[in-house]
């Protein structure tokens, strides 16, 4: 007899991820869905380490993970969410049959905000390559009345997937500009920086659709952070490229302490202004006013944005961080 049907469900499903027996994995998750709290817990923190390691693996058993996101304990949720998040980050061909069951959790107002915030983080990672599976009407309503919540994370992992959508196909947010634009000043970063990045990928496809938003795009150029002064820079370069017309670029949008930030900017600008003369033909930089360019540079330019500045302030909130404390903004609670 096989001594392994007797053992607790935890305890099979740990003996299963750690002897890659993925094919037995359904079956303990199955029966874990009777046990404990702490059991159903523990099981998706094992997952959550496997998502790390070998993403491709919940191949196998998706669908017995999946009614976790239902589950009666709000932690047991969240930690299914987060599994997924790293699942489908690095390998989202694994997590699109999950995304009918994170798009409910995200229309779901009732669900606690982290939930529903990292159920939309999942989505936008699939909707990199999988565009056509994520990005439903529904669904891109649903990312949008989302960043009216006043919840900043929520607000930044919405921005995160409609930028994601964007990238993964521009002409899904052609016709929602003037959704996007009302929310360019919000008052978090990232929020503004994803926004910006996706109406730059937007006007990689259908410059044209960012007219609606060159006002708010103008105002960006102002921003108090560079790499939205420099997405900014690139949507209206693009807009500029098919309309023609200059666009008055501020001395002050080039100021930087960050080499990095600098340059991001610079090149963007040179883009900006060579387009508006009329002579856009040839980037300034490799890459800048691509599809290919926003997507290759949107993950170095989240880092630098969210890396503690020279002064020892949260980018998020600017609250002073204590020296030596673990990576948390004690004020917002955002990791940096």
């Amino acid at each position: 007899m096989d001594d392994t049907r007797r053992a607790p469900p935890l305890e099979r499903l740990i003996e299963s991820v750690e002897d890659r027996a993925y094919g037995k994995v359904s079956d303990s998750l199955g029966a874990l869905r009777a046990a404990s709290a702490e059991d159903r817990k523990q099981a998706l923190r094992e997952l959550r380490d496997l998502a790390d390691d070998r993403p491709t693996a919940f191949e196998s058993f998706l669908p017995a993970v999946t009614p976790f996101l239902t589950d009666d304990e709000r932690a047991v949720r969240l930690l299914t969410a987060k599994a997924l998040v790293a699942v489908a980050e690095a390998a989202p061909d694994a997590a699109a049959p999950a995304v009918p069951a994170l798009a409910e959790r995200l229309a779901d107002e009732d669900e606690f905000y982290f939930v529903r915030a990292r159920s939309a983080e999942a989505l936008g990672y699939v909707a990199l390559e999988h565009p056509d599976a994520v990005a439903s009407p529904a669904v891109l309503a649903d990312l949008r009345v989302g960043l009216s919540f006043d919840e900043p994370e929520v607000k930044r992992k919405l921005a995160k997937a409609l930028e994601c959508v964007a990238l993964g196909d521009p002409g899904r947010l052609r016709h929602r500009v003037s959704t996007l634009v009302e929310h360019l000043d919000d008052r978090d970063v990232l929020v503004r920086y994803h926004l910006c990045t996706a109406m730059a990928a937007v006007g990689c496809d259908a410059p044209d659709s960012l007219g609606a938003g060159r006002s708010a795009l103008s105002a960006r150029l102002a921003d108090e952070n560079a790499f939205v002064r420099g997405r900014a820079a690139e949507a209206l370069g693009l807009l500029a490229r098919e309309r023609g017309g200059s666009v008055t670029v501020p001395d002050s949008v080039l100021d930087t302490e960050s080499d990095a930030a600098a340059e991001f900017v610079a090149e963007r600008v040179r883009f900006l202004r060579a387009s508006g003369d009329g002579d856009g033909s040839d980037s300034p930089a490799d890459g800048v006013g691509t599809l290919a360019g926003v997507r290759n540079t949107t993950a170095d330019a989240v880092a630098e944005i969210t890396s503690p500045d020279a002064d020892g302030e949260c980018p998020h909130c600017g609250v002073d961080l204590p020296e030596g404390a673990p990576p948390m903004c004690p004020s917002c609670g955002v990791p940096h």
